[in-house]
């Protein structure tokens, strides 16, 4: 067979070593993603205001010109001094005419430096709110399987710690780099008047600590995104012994001292190669210094003897070694602060791909599908499968079961047994891993998400605390629909909460937890729960769905509860879970779940009749109730 020229040439050349072939890809690949993330940073500040770049770039510009006119300044000032004690005729006013210009500049350069501290306080606060407010709008849209992950929840927590002061450090730090060019470029365009080796020279000299800077800067970082779990560690127990809900348990099993030596065992590691870096890190400075400090003697050498015989005035030295100094110093502020970027540039890296999170639960078709309000309403699982992401099992294996309109179900068995997460499913804050769930005969993935949600009054079985007003904590069941006032006193009233909310010392007005207001009442938690009651009883719901609604109520409010629902569920479908059999009695359909699968169906009178395990679980509780 005939080969092509092409493939004959590459059978001859001769290949080069794969990390010579590399690096300049990896390089490329960096500086293209260094300066991807310095313009998405440049964007967040846009976004913010417009205006703060504007001000941003004339300060940059100001700062870099400004060191320069100083110098010129002071050596004009110290030469015109030199030829008046040599003993040239000079009128006063030419001394006095630079001393203003001297101190104007000095006004000038500090009055920009305290309004630029002004600025940027609040042009931080500004971006700090606009990168918040992403973050919040984002987290509104990911789904709930996202939250699951450690991964994506490490990547949101150092997205909402970093990302909020990061972008207005890098930004200034960014301007500062163009600050410091500017004045470099005019210092070097000085220096090059005395000594046109001069100012490579110190740029040479400056290179060995630009490499040990970006070096160390990025095993910082490697260092700890790698030890990011002894970080979680110690924030964990800090956060447990200062946590108020955990100190009851805290004093009471001694386990102060417990988490006391976890904390310092996690800091103990995680220090270790902390404080080895940065000897590492040190040492290596040291050596860069000795060489950089070698070559300014040898350049003030150079100078002093220029001034000794003549070639230079005596202001003329203080502005070149002042230039040696700025040029020096600016390698380093150029090798520190661009370290400093790329570092910050790392972390900004969370936010980017916490923005960049994509939400799955969204409609599978376009247009989405109108959900049908106020209706009558048939759901069906078909073969429902569903694992965790991560997890190696189902939690739910091959659930088929259908619910008729208007009927009451109650899901039964033992913890891990599926329940909540069936109702998860339902209500779709999850996509089954396989098979489907309907909607009045349409896929439920079919249907506009925040509808969907609508369709439902939900009561989970870790209902939420809020810390806002009694009457905040009712309305947040169905923010939708206008204010009613009689509506949200019905709802508490239903729910056994109107009575201790009376009782408060603002009544419905009053804050709830005392985090940001002392005066703040602190409930029991029936009491929240009779809260949450009352949020799923205020909701203009079509299903309701209950997960242990009565789990921290005594059997007194949880017989008055169940009363209440009755009037409730009228009309409605309802969804119950509940580990109290007593409350299945009612149920038109009872659901025994065991390992992820329905292992029996039926009502209360076919499930003991049956003999099976819900006839096993509804005598063990009815005998323990009987002996109490």
């Amino acid at each position: 067979m005939r080969q092509s020229s092409n493939s004959v040439n590459d059978q001859n050349r001769v290949p080069r070593p794969r990390h010579i072939r590399e690096v300049p890809g990896y390089l490329k690949t960096l500086i293209s993603v260094f300066f991807g993330r310095l313009f998405y940073i440049f964007r967040l500040v846009w976004e913010t205001k417009p205006s703060l770049l504007f001000a941003m770039v004339f300060i940059c510009v100001f700062n870099g010109v400004t060191p320069v006119v100083g110098s010129l300044i002071s050596a004009r000032i110290l030469n015109t001094l030199s030829q008046v004690y040599a003993g040239a005729d000079l009128a006063f006013r030419v001394i006095a005419v630079l001393l203003v210009a001297q101190f104007a500049y000095t006004f000038l350069t500090g009055a920009v430096s305290r309004l630029y501290n002004l600025f940027s306080g609040i042009c931080g606060e500004l971006v700090s709110n606009h990168v918040k407010q992403k973050i919040m709008d984002k987290a509104k849209q990911v789904d709930m399987v996202s939250f699951d992950s450690p991964d994506f929840y490490a990547k949101m927590e150092n997205a909402g710690r970093e990302a909020s002061s990061r972008p207005i450090q890098i930004l200034s730090s960014a301007f500062s780099v163009g600050s410091t060019l500017i004045s470099m470029l005019s210092f070097i365009v000085i220096l090059f008047r005395v000594n046109r080796w001069a100012s490579p020279l110190i740029i040479a000299v400056s290179i060995p600590a630009t490499i040990v800077n970006f070096v160390y800067r990025r095993k910082r970082v490697d260092y700890m995104f790698r030890r990011s779990r002894n970080r979680r560690e110690m924030d964990y127990y800090f956060s447990s012994l200062t946590n108020k809900d955990l100190v009851k348990e805290m004093r009471m099993f001694g386990l102060g001292d417990a988490f006391t030596k976890k904390y310092q065992d996690a800091f103990g590691t995680y220090f270790q190669g902390l404080k080895s870096l940065q000897l590492q890190e040190c040492l290596w400075n040291l050596g860069a210094t000795v060489l950089t400090s070698s070559a300014y003697c040898l350049l003030y050498i150079f100078l002093a003897r220029g001034v000794w015989a003549g070639q230079f005035a005596v202001g003329d030295f203080s502005l070149y070694t002042g230039a040696i100094m700025s040029i020096g110093g600016g390698v380093g502020t150029l090798i520190t602060t661009t370290a400093s970027i790329y570092e910050g540039t790392l972390f900004i890296n969370n936010l980017i791909s916490f923005m960049n999170e994509q939400p799955s639960i969204v409609p599978s078709v376009s247009p989405a599908a109108k959900v049908t309000r106020h209706a009558e309403h048939t759901i069906v699982f078909e073969h429902v499968y569903f694992r965790y992401p991560g997890c190696e099992r189902d939690i739910l294996q091959d659930v088929n079961l259908t619910i008729h309109p208007g009927q009451t179900v109650v899901i039964v068995g033992l913890n891990g047994a599926g329940k909540t997460t069936l109702v998860k499913l339902l209500t779709r804050l999850y996509d089954p891993t396989s098979g489907r769930i309907l909607l009045d005969g349409r896929d439920i993935r079919e249907y506009d998400v925040q509808e969907l949600y609508a369709l439902f009054g939900i009561i989970f079985q870790d209902f939420g605390k809020y810390a806002v007003s009694a009457r905040e904590n009712i309305l947040f069941g169905d923010l939708r629909r206008d204010v009613n006032e009689t509506a949200i006193r019905e709802a508490a009233a239903e729910s056994g909460a109107d009575g201790f909310i009376q009782a408060l010392p603002q009544g419905y007005d009053t804050p709830l937890m005392r985090y940001f207001d002392p005066a703040g009442a602190e409930l029991s938690i029936g009491q929240w729960q009779k809260l949450s009651i009352a949020r799923a009883f205020y909701a203009d719901s079509d299903i309701l769905i209950l997960d242990e609604p009565t789990a921290s109520l005594d059997p007194m409010a949880e017989q008055e509860i169940f009363q209440q629902f009755n009037t409730l569920r009228s009309g409605k479908t309802s969804v119950f879970i509940s580990h109290r059999l007593s409350s299945a009695t009612i149920a038109d359909q009872i659901l025994v779940m065991e390992n992820g699968q329905i292992i029996e169906s039926g009502t209360h009178e076919e499930l003991m009749a049956l003999g099976g395990r819900y006839c096993e679980l509804f005598t063990v509780q009815a005998e323990r109730y009987q002996v109490a």
